[in-house]
């Protein structure tokens, strides 16, 4: 049975976000203890998933966030405007003049190269978005005056605050209300954690956003620290990637949330920083269905390969296309993020659907 969604008529947006949106300063090839010059970004793990069904798949994408109202949000505004994502939903808070009270997230990030690996140095505290709360937003004139097709939201969004949690519960309750499918990467971030309580934590909440979601998807390690399903024969490094494990604990997970239509996992083994071998499964109408895997794959760009992959899967079971062919849409547009700089996709639909047939690397002219 595929998913059913509500039509394209009734509907003003296909796909709408719930997250974070934050400014991205990239070092280039230097360390960001040593670099003297960055480029500015857009990224947040539930926006670029919206961004991506946008740019790369044509579909109507909007977000729900906060950012503060001064020249950095601005900017950020100026930046999200490049990716096409409807911001009618944003919430603009007055800036305190310092950021005491409200500011734009950062997130400072470093590529890896071979036996070094990419750093992630988070500066978002206090950060608008992370004080969203319940009843902050309208999502009964959302989700049923204006309509939309499908939500996405995560794990990270979760993590930013006391209150996030009981955001997301909200919006997750009100979108299924009004028949819309419901979708959620787990997006584990240790560093987001470890000051409200850890994997202790990370569960509680995951778990009991779990009970609301239809698609459930996250990588290697994401089910394991967030909702408490281990993958049998998994080392300390996950260098040792077994499908058959991986599908036994979907099956569990399953069993454990009865309300999950699709779970869907990235399995990434990083051999190097630069070369990592990349799959996923996909579960969905009680079948198993593993994208190509590519061994070797080489990485310019890892972070937002995940966020590339949901967005690809999202598409292809959107348009009702076969397990196999949603589950390798999103491995291949998830490889093909990860070639360029910036946690967001520059690839096009000919090119996702390129790969999926085995194009080659030659040159195109």
């Amino acid at each position: 049975m595929a998913l059913k969604l509500k039509s394209e008529k009734e509907c003003r947006y296909d796909i709408l976000s719930l997250g974070e949106v934050m400014i991205r300063l990239d070092p280039g090839d230097d360390r960001i203890h040593t670099a003297r010059h960055f480029k500015v970004w857009e990224g947040g793990g539930e926006y670029n998933v919206a961004r991506g069904l946008k740019r790369c798949f044509g579909k109507r994408a909007a977000v729900v966030t906060a950012v503060a109202d001064n020249p950095v949000g601005r900017l950020l505004e100026d930046l999200m405007y490049q990716g096409g994502v409807s911001l009618e939903y944003v919430k603009w808070l007055p800036f305190d003049g310092i950021g005491r009270d409200v500011r734009v997230g950062l997130n400072f990030t470093e590529k890896g190269f071979g036996v070094r690996a990419a750093k992630g140095c988070s500066d978002r505290g206090h950060s608008a978005a992370s004080q969203l709360k319940k009843g902050d937003i309208d999502w009964d004139s959302i989700f049923g005056k204006d309509g939309v097709r499908w939500f996405h939201t995560g794990g990270i969004f979760a993590a930013l605050s006391e209150t996030t949690p009981d955001a997301v519960v909200e919006a997750v309750k009100t979108a299924k209300k009004y028949g819309t499918i419901v979708s959620y990467d787990l997006n584990y971030r240790p560093s987001l954690w470890k000051s409200i309580g850890g994997k202790v934590k990370a569960q509680q909440v995951n778990r009991s956003i779990a009970t609301y979601i239809d698609v459930m998807m996250g990588n290697e390690e994401d089910f394991t620290a967030c909702l408490g399903l281990d993958v049998a024969g998994l080392d300390k490094h996950i260098s040792k990637i077994d499908p058959g494990n991986f599908k036994k604990m979907i099956l569990e997970a399953v069993k454990q949330f009865p309300n999950f239509q699709a779970v869907a996992t990235t399995l990434r083994n990083a051999k190097t920083a630069g070369i990592n071998d990349w799959g996923a499964i996909l579960y969905v109408d009680g079948n198993f269905h593993e994208a190509l895997l590519r061994e070797n794959l080489e990485i310019y760009d890892r972070v937002g390969g995940g966020d590339s992959f949901a967005s690809g899967l999202i598409y292809g079971l959107m348009e009702g296309r076969s397990g196999d062919e949603a589950v390798n849409y999103g491995a291949a547009h998830g490889a093909l993020a990860m070639t360029t700089p910036g946690d967001t996709t520059t690839a096009s639909l000919e090119e996702v659907e390129k790969v999926m047939a085995g194009g080659t690397a030659r040159v195109d002219r």
